[in-house]
């Protein structure tokens, strides 16, 4: 697995796991387009210098909590949500979308697995999808959500 999906499923796994079965059924529903991946890669590229303004630093760890409350801890951050909305996307679908990915790249490598299969409400579109734009998808490079300040004092693991 790669670095990019390790820290996704670090920081989504609980907020997916806490979210309401509402916010599953809408990242289940949500379709990957090259569209919305470009949108998307644009807009982490124009959120990574206010990454440290919209980092989850709380205590609880709770990675965010539903869809809604992601959404506006992003949109409190007026140059965090304007750079979503030049990058063609709003908030609430820049989340989805990072969740649908992070949901799909599992699927694929669950799928990969000997014995391997699809799991419940996961979209056999979405997996060919993430298949044939893999390397881009795997490519787009995380926030920082260094919460403690010393990022730059880290190896690259690359």
């Amino acid at each position: 697995m790669t670095r990019w999906m390790i820290l996704i499923l670090t920081l989504a796994l609980p907020a997916l796991a806490m979210a309401q079965d509402q916010d599953t059924q809408e990242v289940n529903r949500y379709v990957l387009t090259a569209a919305a991946l470009t949108k998307y890669a644009n807009a982490v590229e124009r959120l990574r210098p206010l990454s440290s303004q919209i980092a989850n630093c709380d205590d609880e760890g709770d990675g965010g909590g539903s869809i809604s409350e992601m959404a506006a801890r992003i949109d409190r951050v007026p140059a965090a949500k304007a750079a979503i909305q030049s990058a063609g996307l709003t908030t609430r679908e820049y989340v989805v979308f990072g969740f649908a990915a992070f949901q799909t790249g599992m699927a694929v490598w669950a799928l990969e697995q000997p014995g391997g299969r699809l799991p419940p409400g996961t979209s056999q579109a979405n997996v060919d999808f993430y298949r044939s734009n893999r390397a881009k998808i795997e490519g787009i490079a995380p926030l920082d959500d260094d919460c403690d300040g010393d990022a730059e004092d880290e190896p690259e693991d690359g």
